[in-house]
């Protein structure tokens, strides 16, 4: 495909996605259709679709690469994010994981439940 790449992540209350999005992820909203509050993911457009049922999944639905892993994480921290630790070895105690391939990856979960991720590459 040669078009733009559009992101979707379900919720359940867009009121509460939106205040996660806009006020603690700090994406720029523009706007809302009915359907979707609608943001700029650094010139991806992510749709946080209302949806009437919703079971998040054991995965991760959307992630951000990050120039440093300790601010982010720090920086969200503040906000009262919680990290998820998973007990792999390598995952430090604020929940960041050094990968194989020396990537470090810390994962988080929206107000829906859905694990987002920031990952730093080597």
């Amino acid at each position: 495909m040669t078009g733009k790449l559009i992101a979707f992540v379900p919720t359940l209350d867009l009121v509460k996605a939106r205040s996660f999005y806009e006020g603690i992820l700090e994406l720029r909203s523009v706007g809302e259709d009915g359907f979707a509050s609608v943001f700029d993911a650094n010139g991806t457009m992510l749709r946080v679709t209302k949806v009437d049922r919703l079971t998040p999944q054991p995965f991760t639905v959307l992630g951000w690469e990050v120039a440093d892993i300790n601010d982010s994480v720090s920086r969200l921290g503040q906000q009262g994010i919680r990290f998820e630790h998973y007990g792999m070895p390598g995952q430090d105690d604020r929940g960041i994981w050094t990968s194989p391939s020396r990537a470090r990856i810390a994962w988080f979960k929206d107000p829906d439940g859905n694990t987002l991720s920031l990952t730093q590459f080597s």
